[in-house]
Parts: structure tokens; C-alpha cells; sequence
């Protein structure tokens, strides 16, 4: 009996040891984890002058048709744990037709993810925009860079951020530390991927950035150097 019950309360010691160590390990090893952003630029529209100012036009028939080959191809992909979207109707429509080659994943709207232009080292890309526009826009990015672009906590995570040209270049040119009134550098056409690891210790790395291989040439556009194509619908003879 007396041999029994060291023998219990051995087993009780190692186990409450076992326990304190896991309670301290936890937190080391499940602290940080590694988190990639695919960044998704909208797909092509037209302008619209009876669309909402603040919201803008939809996507053209063209940026439907971009929208529905980027769902087939992010179908294959490992799958997203989110999606964020721009508010602006362009964006909306674009995760709108994504969704649906991702069983309905539910859509996360963030405010800061609006289109806007921050500074440039380019005047040409601030024409019309005045210096307090300018700065308010490099603001809320980068404040929602310092947000979102961290590593995750818990477990490894994969995000889809659907958003415009000229937020995904300036969150491009802050994940490589690199000035970032150059984000006129990039060019990223619509529908593009652009793909951005942040590891558990903090350190980021870009491992693509305006990929359109989902896009047959002749519905690429956006881009430096595209050509602006109309796709029309044939019509019954």
C-alpha cells in the first residue's frame, strides 16, 4: 500500500511537472507564427458619373470576366483564413465574384483599405491631389500596415486583401523597408497577386508582386504599358 500510493504520488509530481512546462513552453512556441497577405487588386471598370462619389463604379464586364479567372485560380491555392475588403464598389464586386470560388468566404470590410494617393517622388501621380490628401493617405496606410502586416498569433495565417493600385504599391514599398514615395515604381494590373510573408520574428519578405498568369494577354490591363480592352458579349444572329 505504501509502495502504491509513492508510486501515485510520483505520477501526480511528473504531471503537475509536465504541466508547468507546457504552461511555459506555450507561450514561446505558440506566441508567433507565420502569416502570408496575398494582396488582390480590383478588376477593370469604367467610369460611371452616376455611381456614388465616395464609392465609385462597379466592375465592367471585362473586370467580371478578370474576377472569375482569379477565383478558379485562387480555388487551388491553400486556402485563406480571411478576406479583406476596400469599401469602394469596384473592390466589393471583385471579392463579391471571388467568394464565390471560395465557398462563400466571408468579407471583412476595412475603411482604411480605400484607394488614395499618398506622397510621390513623381509629380505627375499627385497632380489634383492636394499635400493634406496626400499625407492623410500615407497616414491611415500606414497605420494600417502596422496593424495588419505582423506576424500571426496562435497559429500560421493566410489572408486575401482585395484593394486598389495604389494602396497595394505603397504596402509593397513598407514590407521591403524601402522609401516609400517610390510606390509609383510598381505596376500592378487589375486582378494582379502580390504576396507578402511576414515570419514569426517580424522579418517580411515580398515573394511576388503584380503576377497575372491567371489572365490570358488579351484581358490584362491596368498595368504600364496595357492596352485598355472592352470584352462585349456576342450577340444572336
Amino acid at each position: 500500500m505504501t509502495t502504491l500510493c509513492r508510486r501515485i504520488g510520483w505520477i501526480g509530481l511528473l504531471l503537475s511537472v509536465a504541466q508547468a512546462a507546457a504552461a511555459t513552453e506555450s507561450p514561446a512556441i505558440h506566441a508567433s507564427m507565420q502569416r502570408d497577405i496575398v494582396l488582390v487588386r480590383h478588376g477593370h471598370y469604367a467610369p460611371d458619373p452616376a455611381a456614388d462619389p465616395e464609392l465609385g463604379p462597379g466592375l465592367s464586364t471585362l473586370g467580371i470576366a478578370q474576377a472569375e479567372l482569379l477565383g478558379s485560380q485562387l480555388a487551388i491555392m491553400p486556402r485563406f483564413d480571411a478576406m479583406l475588403v476596400s469599401p469602394m464598389q469596384r473592390a466589393q464586386d471583385t471579392a463579391s465574384v471571388l467568394a464565390q470560388s471560395l465557398d462563400q468566404m466571408p468579407r471583412e470590410r476595412i475603411a482604411a483599405l480605400a484607394e488614395c494617393t499618398p506622397p510621390s517622388r513623381d509629380p505627375h501621380a499627385t497632380e489634383g491631389v492636394s499635400e493634406v490628401e496626400q499625407q492623410a493617405c500615407a497616414q491611415r496606410l500606414d497605420a494600417l500596415f502596422a496593424e495588419h502586416f505582423i506576424p500571426a498569433k496562435g497559429a500560421p495565417r493566410r489572408e486575401l486583401i482585395v484593394a486598389h493600385g495604389n494602396v497595394i504599391r505603397y504596402l509593397l514599398m513598407r514590407a521591403l523597408a524601402a522609401d516609400p514615395k517610390t510606390w509609383l515604381l510598381w505596376s500592378v494590373g487589375h486582378t494582379s497577386l502580390s504576396t507578402i510573408r511576414i515570419e514569426a520574428d517580424g522579418r517580411m519578405r515580398v515573394l511576388g508582386a503584380g503576377d497575372r498568369g491567371h489572365l490570358p494577354a488579351r484581358l490584362q490591363t491596368g498595368a504600364a504599358g496595357d492596352a485598355d480592352y472592352e470584352l462585349r458579349l456576342p450577340t444572336a444572329k
